[in-house]
Order: C-alpha cells, then sequence, then structure tokens
C-alpha cells in the first residue's frame, strides 16, 4: 500500500488513523516495499546533534557588557517582561500572560526576578543567571515587589529602562508604584547588546538556515496539484518536525502570490502557478527566514521568468551594496534602484516593491537593523539580516527569493545562497 502525498493530511503520524496505518505496515515484507517507495519526508533525520547552546557564560558577559551600557546612558536599571530579551540575557524561556514574570537587572548588582508565588520553583528549575527571587500571592501587587527590589538596589532617583517589548499595563502599573523614578526606552542598552551577534549566535543562525533549506527541499518535492495552502503547511511542518525543530512554510500560489503575506481567499494550486513560500524555524530560540518562489508543474513563461531575475538581480544589488561602516539604507537604495530602472515603482507603488528590503533577525523573526530608506546606522561585524526586494504585481503574481546574510570583518556572507534559476530554487 502506497501512501499518497495528499493523503499525507488525512494520515500524518501524530493522527490516530496515521498511527494505526504505519503501524499496519510492520511486517518484513511491507516494510521492504515502503522503503522502496519512501517519500521525501521519510528521508529526513534530524540535524540538531551538534547544536552548542548558548552557554551561562556568554550570557554573564551580556549582562556585563547590558551594565556597562546602562551606567554610559545614566540608567539605573533594565525591567525585562517574559520573552526574547529575558531569554537573551537570562536563559530563561517564558510565555507572557496576565501574571507579571519579571527580571530586573541593575545597572550595579545582581539581576532579581520577581514571579508569582506558585510559579516560583519552577523559575527556580530554569535560572541559571542570579539566584534572588521575589514573589506576589494572587491577591498582591507585582508592582510593589519591583519598587521593593529596586529599593533594595539602593535606587531612589534616576532613569529605569523599560525594554521594547514589556506591555503597557506592566509598565503602567510599576509607573504608579514607584512615580518618583523617570521611565526611559531600555533600547540603548538591549537593542545594542543584541544587534552584534557572537559567534556562538552565528553558529546558531546558520544551522537554523541550514535546516531551513533541508526542510524546503523536502516540501517543495510535495507539491501536487488541487493542493491547498494550508495542506503544504502542515507538510511542511513535519518536514521541520523530523529535522529536529519546529518550523514551518507558509505558500500562496497564481495571483495570491502578489500579496506579500498572502490572500484570505482559498487556493488551490494548478499547473503553471507562481508558488510564493515564505519560511521560519527556530534552533535554541535563533529564527531562520527564508522565500522562494518557484512555478509549479510547467515551463515558466517569459513573463514569469523576466521578473523572477529582475528581482533576483535586486537581491544581489542589495547584497553587493552592503559595506561595512556604510548605512543601512544603501541594501534598500540600491535592490529599489534596479527595479525602478527597470520601470516598476517607483518608491513602494506597486506594481513594484511595497515594503523595505530587509530586516534584521536574531532571537526574534523581525529585529533591528532594518534594511530600509532613512536607516543611517552604519554596517558593523554582526549585525544580520534579510535581503528580500518583492516585486508584487496584483491581478498577475509576485516574486520573492529572501535569504539572510551577516556581517563579518572581511564583510558580507549569505547564511543561505539564491535560488540560481526560476527553475532551481537551490543552489
Amino acid at each position: 500500500m502506497t501512501i499518497k502525498r495528499r493523503d499525507f493530511i488525512k494520515l500524518s503520524a501524530g493522527t490516530t488513523a496515521g498511527a494505526a496505518f504505519f503501524g499496519a505496515c510492520s511486517s518484513p515484507a511491507e516494510s521492504a516495499a515502503k522503503n522502496k517507495s519512501e517519500g521525501p519526508l521519510d528521508k529526513l533525520k534530524p540535524m540538531t546533534g551538534d547544536v552548542q547552546p548558548i552557554t551561562v557564560q556568554e550570557r554573564e558577559s551580556r549582562i556585563e557588557k547590558a551594565q556597562r551600557l546602562m551606567v554610559e546612558n545614566n540608567i539605573k536599571a533594565l525591567y525585562l517582561d517574559g520573552g526574547s530579551s529575558m531569554l537573551y540575557f537570562t536563559g530563561i524561556s517564558w510565555g507572557t500572560s496576565e501574571r507579571m514574570m519579571a527580571a530586573i537587572i541593575p545597572a550595579k548588582g545582581e539581576v532579581k526576578y520577581i514571579s508569582p508565588a506558585f510559579e516560583a520553583e519552577r523559575v527556580k528549575e530554569l535560572m541559571t543567571i542570579g539566584n534572588d527571587i521575589r514573589v506576589w500571592e494572587e491577591h498582591e501587587s507585582p508592582y510593589k515587589q519591583v519598587a521593593l527590589a529596586l529599593k533594595d538596589f539602593g535606587i531612589s532617583s534616576g532613569n529605569i529602562a523599560m525594554e521594547e517589548q514589556v506591555r503597557f499595563f506592566l509598565f503602567d502599573g510599576i509607573r504608579k508604584e514607584a512615580s518618583h523614578l523617570n521611565y526611559v526606552s531600555g533600547d540603548p542598552v538591549s537593542a545594542t547588546c543584541r544587534k552584534y551577534k557572537s559567534p556562538a549566535e552565528l553558529a546558531l543562525l546558520q544551522k537554523a538556515n541550514n535546516i531551513a533549506i533541508e526542510a524546503y527541499k523536502a516540501s517543495v518535492a510535495m507539491l501536487e496539484e488541487g493542493m491547498t495552502p494550508q495542506e503544504f503547511s502542515a507538510i511542511t511542518a513535519e518536514a521541520h518536525k523530523r529535522l529536529g525543530v519546529k518550523g514551518g512554510i507558509g505558500a500562496n500560489f497564481g495571483e495570491a502570490s502578489a500579496y506579500p503575506h498572502g490572500s484570505i481567499q482559498q487556493q488551490y494550486l494548478k499547473k503553471g502557478d507562481i508558488v510564493l513560500m515564505d519560511g521560519v524555524c527556530k534552533v535554541e530560540g535563533y529564527s531562520s527566514d527564508i522565500s522562494r518562489t518557484i512555478v509549479f508543474g510547467a515551463e515558466p513563461t517569459a513573463r514569469q521568468r523576466e521578473v523572477w531575475n529582475l528581482q533576483r538581480e535586486a537581491q544581489n544589488a542589495g547584497f553587493n551594496a552592503a559595506k561595512l561602516g556604510d548605512p543601512c539604507e544603501n541594501v534598500d537604495i540600491a535592490a529599489r534602484k534596479v527595479l525602478t530602472d527597470a520601470g516598476f515603482g517607483p518608491g513602494y507603488k506597486v506594481p513594484g516593491c511595497p515594503h523595505r528590503t530587509g530586516h534584521g533577525i536574531g532571537l526574534d523573526t523581525h529585529e533591528w537593523g532594518n534594511m530600509v530608506l532613512e536607516n543611517k546606522e552604519p554596517l558593523k561585524p554582526g549585525m544580520c539580516f534579510s535581503i528580500e526586494p518583492t516585486i508584487s504585481i496584483y491581478g498577475e503574481f509576485g516574486v520573492r527569493i529572501e535569504d539572510c546574510a551577516y556581517m563579518t570583518e572581511e564583510g558580507i556572507k549569505w547564511f543561505t545562497q539564491p535560488s540560481p534559476a526560476i527553475d532551481q530554487p537551490f543552489a
């Protein structure tokens, strides 16, 4: 019995039906037959065996850098909500809810945590930085615990920095409880630390991109006429799972590919459609971000090939414009010039590229360091960003090739090599 590609959605190994199906194919003869007809997903194996997590020592050095930046910027403490910055500095991955679980990094001293009392033991299990937890019971105010922690740091006046992802109700509660303090943006500390990746971070980003490409290869091979984007997405999630990570690839077909983030209209894949795919996976929290565009089941038309080649030229121009010390905006200017010279745009007008050419990437898929007009920030070693000058043509199709790159002491390097041609999506 051969499992068809479309049957994968109904008979995935994670379902009761799927478990029964695969269990029924356990005899030697049936197993041999199954091996002969292995599909692309069956060949995938975990790729995470050599992953090296960020060490406690590196996190401690991050906190030391943050404290130096606090002193330079006249900041007494940095408040962190659950999320990527808490993970970056403390190693604690914590989802957000209406209950405060926070970390406070002082300009001088050890990190303190503010936790719901019933979560304290779990926080202790996760802690590798600092050992001071201030708890609050369900009927108590967490804001009072923050105020007391700041007082215990010896802070009676001055600036308290809020990391950019702190939710307003938490900031507002702290501000009311400790109204004698001044509250400022934490970007000069948190963004400055996180923007420049260490060798260990670059290795995790490289691994995420390597895995993502393998998931792409297997998933693209399973595209089938009549398939919906939802069916394709389910296949890609399974591909990432078999490679040892969580991730997925979204897709839009035909005219829907002109919308950079897709259309609400239901789509069914047919021969000759442009297929625009955009996918992300995470390794130790660090993100890939890759887009590929192909034509399904037919020779590309002259129009499809012409637009695809132009987008690839624009991506290459953006890459070549990324020079150490030059402003980030140069990447956008160079890529967009290719499109406007060919009659698209100008600016963000469609037909053309309706968005920036790239964004920073790291623990968050979109981070600081956008490749966009007016960003004068100089490119420096350790900065990581996407290069993705989409061409959107409403009523026809869209094309995007997205790869991420990073700056080194020698200049820019790709995490993944861009597609060589419309009918050759992988280098």
